[in-house]
């Protein structure tokens, strides 16, 4: 999730009107925009807990399962930056009620699709749409609030909540199956909508970019179909095991991001600045925060299975074993900054990688008789590393370059986090179908599926619990090892003092805005101007 600073265009911050406070207009134009930008974090993961229901109404295959979960964020994170540019061109508040719009009708397909298909097909829709709602509604935001105290602080509001969105998502979608069928989940977007699309034309204004961004189509589709066909080739080879079509798929895949890297590095304003991660610091603070979403995003989907399918625990039980994480997680998210003006944020970086793998390897003593207990400690060990991560990871990569590129910096932090929320669930989930596979022939593709296979004696389903924990633990103990390297990178590859701290900056954007003459145009490069492309 990216942070205020590296988010303003710098036309923004220097607004002439910097002294004037905003009134209950504006504070009433807060409120309005949050409600999509929760819609969007929240339906990340309002179907963790959703899934069993999901797979019973639905059967969809292992492969079509990850698929439903995870091309909503792969859908947002490939089209973020290419929005933004687009927002620039199109205006900001049209391309939020356009994209409001569609997320609506996505939201609504989604709650009635007959089929596995057409429910990946509306959450496609639904990525698409989210990926127009984040980078236009923190610009909105910037020009509701002249004033750079009452700014920050809605911006950090705006964090809050759209770190929250991820951490209660599968709360929400817990206490709404406790009564109502898994459509639900998808509905409840829909009033939410509605109230935005009547309110913002009343309380919310215009906003276009003096220089607007280009948009390199070419780019676009390359760094979405690449990633697509890498990971629709891993799945299938978790799902099937060798065989040259997911093969195929796989390397076609890397051929096209292999092109997407190429092309990158010959245009003169490319979608993604591939020369930042030459900068030690920033691609640390980029893998800080690709690393935690995939992690806690498949942890969350299979605690998920493991609790209803394993457990047999109710949908509203395993809902309520969420809260604490969820707290915590979002407590966390709102102090860090505080911490990291004390400790640094190498220090920050430091506990977040050690406490995510701490959290995800107390789920190693679960079993299939038991451990709620384990699981309600590790959300709540690894919800701290997780709400660190959520706050700094922004902050640190923006700092870890110069200012007129502090646009992309935070562009990029911002696309690592969705698409490691996807990746997680494509690869790791991926990983736990593999270890159930390999378990038996005469286990179904996936845990929900076996019961259903007829002439099933009770002991093979036992084996199915059994094997699916297998796959629990290979993947907790895998994610918990990744993040205890990444700790220890962390003692070697960041500087003991803070290559850019919050003061920092605030003195860089001073230095930015206050300090030139009114009307000045800066003297960095177009993408100083889209530094507000993500949320």
């Amino acid at each position: 999730m990216s942070t205020p600073h590296a988010q303003q265009t710098a036309n923004e911050r220097r607004a002439p009107h910097a002294s004037r406070a905003a009134g209950r207009r504006a504070w009433l134009g807060l409120l309005v925009v949050l409600g999509p930008v929760l819609l969007v974090s929240m339906d990340g993961a309002i179907l963790f807990l959703a899934m069993p229901r999901v797979s019973q109404a639905l059967t969809p295959t292992a492969d079509q399962a990850l698929w439903i979960l995870d091309i909503y964020g792969f859908a947002v994170g490939s089209l973020l930056i290419a929005f933004g540019s687009i927002g620039d061109r199109f205006g900001r508040l049209r391309l939020l009620r356009v994209g409001a719009t569609f997320f609506g009708i996505g939201s609504a397909l989604a709650a009635f699709a007959p089929s596995p298909e057409l429910l990946i097909a509306a959450r496609a829709l639904m990525g698409v749409a989210g990926a127009t709602l984040l980078p236009s509604a923190l610009a909105v935001l910037s020009e509701l609030f002249a004033d750079a105290r009452q700014r920050a602080r809605a911006i950090g509001i705006f964090a809050a909540a759209f770190a929250a969105g991820f951490a209660i998502g599968p709360i929400v979608g817990g206490l709404l199956l406790e009564r109502f069928w898994w459509g639900s989940v998808f509905l409840v977007n829909l009033p939410v909508i509605a109230l935005f699309l009547i309110l913002a034309p009343i309380l919310l204004g215009e906003v276009r970019a003096t220089r607007p961004g280009r948009v390199d189509a070419p780019s676009v589709v390359a760094s979405a179909g690449g990633l697509l066909l890498v990971i629709h080739g891993l799945k299938h080879l978790a799902a099937e095991g060798a065989a040259p079509a997911p093969i195929l798929s796989a390397a076609a895949g890397l051929a096209l991001l292999g092109w997407f890297a190429a092309r990158q590095r010959r245009l003169a304003h490319p979608l993604l600045d591939l020369s930042l991660f030459r900068d030690r610091v920033f691609t640390f603070a980029i893998i800080s925060g690709l690393v935690p979403l995939a992690a806690w995003s498949a942890a969350a989907y299979l605690a998920g299975v493991y609790l209803q399918s394993v457990l047999d625990l109710s949908v509203l039980h395993a809902a309520l074993l969420a809260v604490p994480g969820a707290v915590v997680l979002t407590v966390v998210c709102v102090v860090t900054p505080f911490a990291v003006d004390r400790f640094g944020r190498r220090a920050a970086l430091l506990a977040c990688h050690f406490l995510i793998a701490v959290g995800l390897l107390l789920l190693l003593p679960a079993t299939t008789g038991g451990g709620v207990g384990w699981y309600v400690a590790s959300t709540m060990v690894a919800g701290v590393g997780y709400g660190i991560s959520f706050a700094v990871v922004a902050d640190t990569a923006v700092g870890a370059v110069p200012p007129e590129r502090a646009g992309s910096a935070g562009a990029i932090a911002e696309t690592s986090n969705e698409i490691g929320n996807a990746l997680g669930i494509a690869l790791l989930g991926s990983l736990a179908a593999l270890v159930f596979r390999l378990q038996g022939p005469e286990l179904a593709p996936t845990l929900d599926e076996t019961p259903h296979l007829p002439g099933l004696a009770s002991a093979v389903v036992e084996d199915a619990r059994s094997a699916f924990v297998d796959g629990l633990r290979v993947v907790a103990l895998a994610a918990g090892l990744l993040h205890a390297v990444l700790g220890v990178l962390a003692l070697r590859w960041l500087p003991k003092a803070g290559r850019a701290g919050r003061a920092d900056l605030d003195d860089r954007d001073d230095r930015d805005g206050s300090d030139r003459p009114a009307g000045e145009e800066p003297a960095g490069p177009p993408d100083q101007e889209r530094a507000d492309v993500v949320a």
